[in-house]
C-alpha cells in the first residue's frame, strides 16, 4: 500500500512541475491556460509538502493581481497564451477603477481558501524564516481579500457572503443552479456575442448547453456594464446566493487567518469574531432540519434551493454543525444516493441523482430531479 502511495505522489508531482510555467502553475496547459484562483490555492499546498519556494510563488503571483478594493479574482490572464473564453476582452475589468493596470483579470472571484493555503505552507515550511517573511508581506493582502467579501458580499452583516455567478462557487455547472439560471429567459439582444473555446477539447456531452453559456455570458456583461460596482450590481443581478461551500470555507479562513495573525503577534479577534458569526449564521440560516443538512439560500427568491449536493456537506470540515448535527449530517450521507461507506473507499458523488425524492412535491422548494 505504501508503494501505492509513494507512486501516486509521483505521479501528482510530474503533473505540477509539467505545468510549472516558470511564474505560476496552469490548471491545464490546453484548454486552462491561465491562473486560477482557487486552483492556485490547492497548488500550493500541495507544492508545500516537497517545494516550499514554488508554493511561495504561486501564491503571491496571484495576489499580485489583486484589486484595490480587496477583491481577488478568479482568472490572473497570461496574454500571451492562446484562445479562452472568456478571454481578457470579454470581462472588460478595466471598466472598475479597482482593477489592476498592468495585470489582465476577470472579475468575479472563487472560494476564499488561500488563508488556509498559506497558514499551510508555513506551518510545513523547511525554512521557517522565509515563511514567516512570506507571511508578513501577504498578511495585509489577506486581510483585504477577507473584508472585500465581508464589506461587498455581505451589505446585510447577516454573517454570511453571498455569491454573484456560479463561477463563483467553484461548483461551476452543477445541477445546484438550474432553477436559477432558468429564470433567466434572455432576448436575442440581451445575449453578448462570443466563442467558447472548449469546443476544440471537450466532447459536446461533456460541455455545458449554449442556452446555459448564454447566460452566463449574459451576467458577466451585466457586472461590466455597472464597472463591477457591487452596489450596482446588486440592485439588479438575477443571482445572488448565500453558497454553503463558500461560507464554510470563509468560516475555516478566517480562522486560519486569526492563526497567522497569531503567529506574527497580531489581533486575532476580528477574524475569530467573523468565524464565530459566520458559522452561528449558517446554522441559524442554512441548516435544513427535516433534511439534516445545510442549503443554498437563493436571495433574489427568498428562499433555500432544495437541491441536494455533495457541497451542503463541507460545514463538517469547517466544524460548524454541533455534534449531534454532525452526525445526522453522516447519517445522512450514508443512507442516500451519496453512498458513503466505511468499508468502500469510493468518493462520494457530488450530486444525487436521486436526492429529489427527499424533497416532495409541495414543500415549495426547487428540486432538481435525474437529468
Amino acid at each position: 500500500m505504501q508503494k501505492v502511495d509513494e507512486q501516486l505522489v509521483q505521479q501528482a508531482q510530474m503533473v505540477l512541475d509539467f505545468n510549472w510555467n516558470g511564474e505560476y502553475t496552469q490548471a491545464g496547459p490546453r484548454l486552462y491556460p491561465h491562473q486560477w484562483l482557487w486552483d492556485s490555492a490547492l497548488i500550493a499546498i500541495g507544492y508545500a509538502r516537497y517545494y516550499q519556494d514554488r508554493a511561495m510563488q504561486e501564491l503571491s503571483h496571484l495576489f499580485e493581481s489583486q484589486w484595490k478594493d480587496g477583491l481577488l479574482p478568479q482568472i490572473v490572464f497570461y496574454p500571451r497564451f492562446g484562445e479562452y473564453f472568456p478571454g481578457i476582452d470579454f470581462w472588460h475589468a478595466e471598466r472598475s477603477p479597482n482593477a489592476p493596470r498592468d495585470r489582465k483579470t476577470s472579475g468575479v472571484v472563487q472560494p476564499p481558501i488561500h488563508a488556509t493555503a498559506m497558514l499551510y505552507v508555513y506551518r510545513h515550511a523547511k525554512d521557517e524564516a522565509t515563511a514567516k517573511e512570506f507571511l508578513e508581506y501577504n498578511f495585509p493582502k489577506l486581510k483585504a481579500w477577507h473584508e472585500y467579501l465581508h464589506r461587498e458580499r455581505d451589505p446585510e452583516e447577516e454573517g454570511l457572503v453571498y455569491i454573484r455567478h456560479p463561477w463563483e462557487s467553484g461548483m461551476d455547472n452543477s445541477p445546484m443552479w438550474d432553477s436559477i439560471m432558468e429564470r433567466l429567459q434572455l432576448r436575442p439582444y440581451q445575449i453578448p456575442q462570443y466563442r467558447h473555446a472548449d469546443i476544440h477539447f471537450v466532447a459536446a456531452g461533456d460541455r455545458p448547453l449554449d442556452a446555459a453559456y448564454d447566460r452566463f455570458a449574459y451576467l458577466v456583461k451585466l457586472f461590466a456594464d455597472r464597472d463591477y460596482d457591487e452596489t450596482r450590481i446588486r440592485d439588479d443581478c438575477p443571482f445572488l446566493v448565500q453558497d454553503v461551500l463558500f461560507n464554510a470555507l470563509m468560516c475555516q479562513a478566517d480562522r486560519d487567518l486569526a492563526e497567522i495573525a497569531r503567529a506574527l503577534s497580531e489581533d486575532t479577534s476580528p477574524f475569530e469574531e467573523r468565524a464565530e458569526k459566520t458559522a452561528h449564521a449558517m446554522n441559524e440560516k442554512l441548516w435544513d432540519e427535516e433534511h439534516s443538512t445545510y442549503l443554498d439560500f437563493d436571495l433574489t427568491s427568498n428562499r433555500l434551493l432544495e437541491v441536494y449536493v455533495a457541497p451542503n456537506f463541507v460545514p463538517l470540515y469547517a466544524g460548524i454543525p454541533s455534534e449531534e448535527r454532525a452526525h445526522r449530517m453522516v447519517g445522512t450521507l450514508q443512507n442516500t444516493g451519496f453512498g458513503l461507506s466505511d468499508e468502500s473507499l469510493t468518493p462520494v458523488p457530488s450530486y444525487d441523482r436521486y436526492g429529489f425524492a427527499l424533497f416532495p412535491r409541495g414543500t415549495g422548494g426547487d428540486r432538481c430531479g435525474p437529468t
